[in-house]
């Protein structure tokens, strides 16, 4: 068991991140202990319900069972939440629960920094990349027809309950998507500027083999450096003004390619993957990096087998790169590899990108 704690320089209190592989069933009891009234609505995927409902031990009108899906992140749903919570008069001691992977966290997290102006927020993420990434750093959002992300806010959780055993039952698919996003943490260690030496570079490419077959100790150390790599940097950086861009890398092209693919055809990790081999390849030909260094990325990369995906014509990426909330009036934002595990910010017109 691993016990972290994220501290917001804007915010005089600390949050909790505990990393166990205990039962699930003591997650109740220890969610419960949480919440300051008598009151809380738990947000939990449609998959989530089915494989653990029972076990988990939350009554049905305590529950509101979102579907599985990036589509479900939308603003219909944010707001049959919002009525949810109402009817069940929560207050500003109550509590709104997430229970899923990233769509649930992010939604729920919404819907909870909007409800009453702000109540508490606890996540208990199930997949590998919502236990990576999403849980922690307090993003929520929903999406919209012109993108994804472009409607929400920074939003800190009261705690991170994260249970490996969650994993277990994980789609290989899915799996493999929080393994996009874990991969980037090799690529970014350095500027990451965490006070502890991690050496997150030889663990991933000494111990890939258990990674992939998800060997608990392995994924829990996973798990807790990436973790304590994103809290180094948003504890400099709550609400991405500088430093915590880095944590973008691979984004921009990953985040084009879902739009033009409509959430459907690939998982996030996937796109951010071919985000990062795409920001390698520009890198080297600006001439920030050599060409063992991206052969070198390349190579842990293929170790994962992570699903290929073609080119998509420049003029339709770039329209949805445009659209980014990242993006300025006449320039694109891309992160890239400058040096190993180093990134930079750089902002590119188009026709610095496609070279």
């Amino acid at each position: 068991m691993a016990n972290l704690s994220v501290k917001i320089q804007s915010k005089e209190n600390c949050y909790p991140i505990q990393i166990t592989d205990s039962d699930i069933s003591d997650l109740k009891p220890q969610i419960l202990a949480q919440i300051r009234g008598s009151k809380f609505l738990v947000i939990i995927s449609e998959k989530v319900n089915k494989l653990y409902g029972k076990i988990l031990g939350f009554n049905d009108d305590e529950k509101f069972i979102l579907k599985d899906g990036e589509k479900e992140k939308n603003f219909k749903n944010y707001q049959k939440i919002l009525t949810r919570a109402l009817k069940l008069g929560l207050t500003r001691q109550d509590a709104i629960i997430a229970i899923g992977g990233g769509v649930v966290g992010d939604i729920a997290g919404f819907a909870a920094s909007t409800y009453m102006r702000g109540i508490d927020f606890i996540q208990v993420p199930t997949t590998l990349l919502a236990c990576v990434d999403s849980s922690v750093g307090g993003k929520t959002a929903i999406d919209t027809g012109f993108g994804k992300n472009l409607i929400g806010s920074f939003y800190q959780p009261k705690i991170v309950f994260i249970n490996t055993n969650f994993l277990k039952t994980l789609d290989e698919k899915q799996y493999k998507t929080g393994l996009g996003e874990v991969v980037k943490y090799i690529f970014i260690e350095k500027s990451c500027k965490c006070k502890e030496e991690l050496n997150f570079t030889n663990f991933i490419t000494e111990n890939t083999d258990k990674i992939l077959k998800r060997d608990l100790s392995a994924l829990e150390t996973v798990i807790e450096t990436c973790i304590k790599l994103k809290i180094a940097v948003v504890e400099q950086d709550e609400k991405e003004t500088g430093l915590r861009k880095i944590l973008n890398f691979g984004h921009t092209y990953g985040h084009a390619v879902e739009n033009v693919t409509k959430y459907k055809k690939y998982t996030h990790g996937e796109a951010v993957v071919k985000g990062i081999l795409f920001a390698f390849n520009l890198a080297e030909k600006k001439g920030l990096i050599d060409k063992n260094y991206k052969y070198f990325a390349e190579d842990i990369l293929n170790k994962f087998n992570f699903k290929k995906i073609p080119d998509f014509k420049p003029e339709k990426l770039l329209k949805a790169m445009k659209s980014d909330k990242k993006a300025t009036s006449d320039k694109i934002i891309f992160i890239l590899p400058v040096d190993y595990s180093t990134v930079e910010e750089f902002s590119l017109r188009e026709d610095e990108i496609f070279i």
